[in-house]
């Protein structure tokens, strides 16, 4: 599965989760996958940074099934799990967020005369997310957005993901937490499923990220009551968007620069060219897609159903992008069904129709500016087309 360099999805478990997300993002689009589930996809401030956004709901069971429904979909660069959770030690304070180094399914284990033993599954955060994660906690500019005071502390340590709220300190499951997860900071519902679905997916990076909302000792209902799910929410969602920001920079491979969607390295260059007497600079270029003919050359016949299946592939890429919602892209696909069959006809009567395709074409794909250049392109050979 190649994957889409440019885009991470982000899940959530409850609907304030999700609107603290949701509220980093703009240029907003549903997409709609066909068992049902609706994701939204947009983009971090203006960047080029892309969010496929989605609410799986609570446990650890709906979390792998919807997780791994947006690894298919999608193929993200990673994938984050964003929300709340309950914090197990004093040190870490209501409204710090903590990232996950390790998440435990503590709910595995057998059950013996003598007690229940644990036989925990656990995922380790991937070590470049770990890495890139810990830079963005170095720096306090993930902070920006948040209201004034606001000064979380980021925390790395693991967090166990179970099937029960828990929120007592006494309880016969708390002790059990803490006699064989002792190195646990943090505790909730979700983690496990997603990290299970991230492992099955070739090791897709799968990143955990809560905000602290209340300390799983009996003392939720007081701290829900001081309004602290959406304020860890919040703080959750600002670190998660600056994570994206980094993981999309840094690109899959850890080399800086991003990648094109065929997944080759964008170049950054600059040129500086000096001409002397009698010489001059006759073509300076950066990219370049397709063929370049200098000066007078021998002219080549374009291979029309090439250009054609070229654009079918870079519409497909960027349906998957999420730049064209469901129903522009079926529409985009049957204009190009027919002007497949009006340029395989080959005869003059049919240009005319290949042209309307064409240009209905480009008006569904306006607003995505590279299918949008490429298909000028293939319209001006086609005008010109004797």
């Amino acid at each position: 599965m190649s994957t889409n360099s440019g885009l991470v999805v982000i899940l959530t478990a409850l609907n304030l989760e999700y609107e603290a997300v949701r509220d980093q993002l703009i240029d907003l689009r549903v997409r709609r996958h066909p068992a049902g589930t609706r994701f939204e996809v947009g983009r971090i401030d203006q960047s080029d940074c892309r969010v496929a956004l989605g609410l799986v709901g609570k446990g650890n069971h709906p979390a792998a099934v919807l997780a791994e429904r947006a690894m298919a979909e999608f193929s993200p660069a990673a994938v984050l799990f964003v929300g709340v959770a309950g914090g197990l030690w004093p040190n870490i304070q209501l409204g710090d967020v903590v990232v996950a180094s390790k998440i435990y399914a503590y709910h595995g284990g057998t059950s013996e005369d003598d007690g229940l033993k644990a036989r925990p599954k656990a995922w380790e955060i991937p070590h470049e997310a770990d890495q890139i994660a810990h830079h963005v906690a170095r720096s306090t500019a993930w902070r920006r957005g948040l209201p004034a005071g606001s000064t979380p502390v980021v925390h790395f340590g693991p967090i166990a993901a179970g099937e029960v709220v828990q929120d007592s300190g006494i309880s016969e499951q708390a002790r059990w937490i803490r006699q064989h997860y002792n190195d646990a900071v943090a505790i909730e519902m979700e983690a496990a499923g997603v990290a299970q679905a991230g492992h099955l997916n070739r090791a897709l990076p799968v990143v955990v990220i809560r905000g602290i909302s209340d300390h799983a000792d009996g003392s939720k209902a007081a701290s829900d009551g001081q309004n602290w799910q959406p304020k860890a929410a919040s703080h959750a969602a600002a670190f998660a968007t600056a994570l994206v920001r980094e993981l999309i920079i840094d690109g899959p491979t850890g080399q800086p620069g991003s990648a094109d969607r065929d997944g080759s390295p964008t170049m950054h260059m600059s040129n500086r060219n000096i001409a002397s007497g009698n010489a001059h600079v006759g073509v300076q270029a950066g990219q370049i897609y397709g063929n370049v003919t200098v000066g007078a050359g021998t002219e080549r016949p374009i291979d029309l159903a090439a250009s054609i299946a070229d654009l079918r592939t870079h519409l497909k890429q960027a349906h998957l992008d999420g730049q064209l919602d469901e129903e522009t892209y079926a529409a985009a696909e049957s204009e190009l069904d027919a002007a497949t069959e009006c340029a395989s006809a080959g005869t003059p009567e049919k240009k005319s129709g290949l042209m309307v395709a064409l240009k209905r074409l480009r008006g569904l794909v306006a607003d995505v500016a590279e299918l949008a250049a490429r298909l000028a392109a293939v319209i001006a050979v086609v005008r010109d087309m004797s």
